[in-house]
C-alpha cells in the first residue's frame, strides 16, 4: 500500500512538473534499467548506479546542465561523455565500462553505454527532460 502511494505521488509529480519537457526518463534502481519516452520513441536500457557505500539520489529532477564531455574533478579526471546533470554533481553519462551495465558499480552517477548516452543527450538537448529515480536494492 505504501509503495503504491509512493508510485502514485511520483507519477503525479512527474506528469505535473515542467510541461515543456518532452523527454521522460525513469531510472529503476532495483532493476538497473532506464526507461525513456520522447517524441522520437521509447527506449529501455541497462544502467549502472551507485554501488554499496555510495548513493544515487531518488526523486524527480530536471536536466540542469548538459556537457558533451566532462571530466570528474572528484574521481581521477574520469571521462563522463554526454553528461546530463540533474542534482549537484550527479549526472547521467556514458561509460566505457559497458560490461558493468546492469549492476550497481558507480559512485552515484547513472552510467549508460556511450551510444545510448549520446542518443539521450541529443534528445534532452532538443526537448528538455524530467528525470524520475526510484527503487532500491
Amino acid at each position: 500500500m505504501r509503495l503504491r502511494l509512493w508510485l502514485m505521488l511520483l507519477a503525479s509529480t512527474f506528469a505535473a512538473s515542467e510541461a515543456g519537457a518532452r523527454v521522460r526518463v525513469h531510472i529503476d534502481l532495483a532493476r538497473q534499467r532506464m526507461h525513456v519516452t520522447s517524441s522520437s520513441g521509447s527506449y529501455s536500457w541497462p544502467v549502472s548506479t551507485a554501488r554499496p557505500g555510495y548513493r544515487t539520489p531518488r526523486g524527480v529532477f530536471s536536466a540542469r546542465g548538459l556537457k558533451r564531455m566532462h571530466y570528474s574533478s572528484k574521481y581521477d579526471n574520469a571521462p563522463m561523455p554526454h553528461s546530463i546533470f540533474f542534482s549537484g554533481g550527479y549526472a547521467i553519462h556514458g561509460t566505457y565500462a559497458t560490461g558493468s551495465l546492469g549492476r550497481p558499480v558507480s559512485h552515484g552517477c547513472v552510467r549508460l553505454s556511450p551510444g545510448h548516452a549520446a542518443l539521450l543527450y541529443d534528445m534532452v538537448k532538443r526537448e528538455g527532460a524530467r528525470i524520475a529515480i526510484s527503487g532500491g536494492r
